[in-house]
């Protein structure tokens, strides 16, 4: 399928779709709103398809790529479900230990593109973790559809303590320095000002793409450094930052924070038209450098 952009839809569609993404209106209430935009021999159905998931889009690195070696690993967590799984990426051939960074999903579980991200980061010599918070139930079903319907009935905090656990698991591998940071997308973007909130010192850097954000409350209990990314058009999650930028100050917290101008919620998801191709690499070349200075 030819990679269709985000300039290629109205801006009021790209709207609706990111509501159907955040389970604000469902599959039919989408097909319902989509039909005004379905001229010339274009119908609703086909406009869901154009912006569903392309995985074969976000490849950047291969799975059998020799730099790196890949692995299922599984996490206890008692606070939470018990267990997580999750994919462990890491250098094929490290010289000593080296930082940790989880990769934690968007609302649909760990599909092929938070792998991908995973694998990037091992590329960068660090050890990447992506549990899957779908674990509870079954895992990623291998369909972003049906992550997102399985994603409703898990138990959050359940889940977040699922993250924590994993997080303390990276921290204390023998092969990692002991100094962790976190990246995540959309929902997982706000669990990364979560684990913020709750590992304190222990988490030496947090990189939240258009993450909900935390109360007042709740972040003034931040100790670690955060990159902030969020997207001029996504007025949902990017209306709560300066909210949030006045507590990080009040806090004295260290942290920098952009707004991609022109940028829709989900534009470093390199598998749908709302990837913005600049933005995303000028977001994840910042991502690097935070961690390598944070992190080493």
């Amino acid at each position: 399928m030819e990679r269709k952009h985000a300039s290629d839809y109205p801006q009021e569609l790209l709207d609706l779709f990111n509501r159907y993404v955040h389970g604000e209106v469902d599959r039919r209430g989408f097909m319902d709103g989509a039909k005004k935009f379905a001229i010339g021999g274009l119908t609703a159905a086909a406009i869901f398809e154009s912006l569903r998931p392309n995985y074969a889009w976000a490849q950047q690195v291969p799975k059998d790529d020799g730099r790196i070696k890949t692995e299922s690993a599984t996490v206890a967590s008692p606070q939470g479900n018990g267990s997580i799984k999750g994919y462990l990426a890491r250098p094929a051939n490290a010289a000593g230990k080296l930082p940790g960074v989880l990769v934690i999903h968007e609302n649909r579980g760990l599909n092929p593109y938070i792998e991908d991200v995973a694998r990037r980061l091992a590329v960068a010599n660090f050890i990447a973790f992506a549990p899957d918070g779908l674990t509870s139930v079954g895992g990623y079903p291998g369909d972003d559809e049906k992550g997102a319907a399985l994603f409703g009935p898990v138990d959050k905090p359940k889940m977040t303590e699922d993250f924590i656990a994993s997080a303390r698991w990276l921290r204390a591998r023998t092969d990692c320095t002991g100094k962790i940071g976190a990246v995540g997308f959309c929902f997982g973007g706000g669990i990364v000002n979560t684990l913020a909130v709750r590992l304190g010192a222990d988490l030496s850097a947090g990189v939240p793409f258009y993450g909900a954000q935390p109360s007042a409350e709740d972040a003034a209990k931040i100790k670690a450094p955060l990159l902030l990314h969020y997207a001029s058009l996504d007025t949902r999650i990017t209306g709560g930052w300066p909210a949030y930028e006045a507590a990080l100050k009040a806090n004295h917290a260290t942290y920098t924070a952009y707004i991609y101008e022109g940028a829709n919620h989900g534009f470093h998801n390199d598998t749908t038209p709302r990837y913005d191709e600049a933005a995303a690499k000028l977001a994840w070349q910042r991502t690097l450098d935070f961690f390598n200075k944070y992190l080493r």
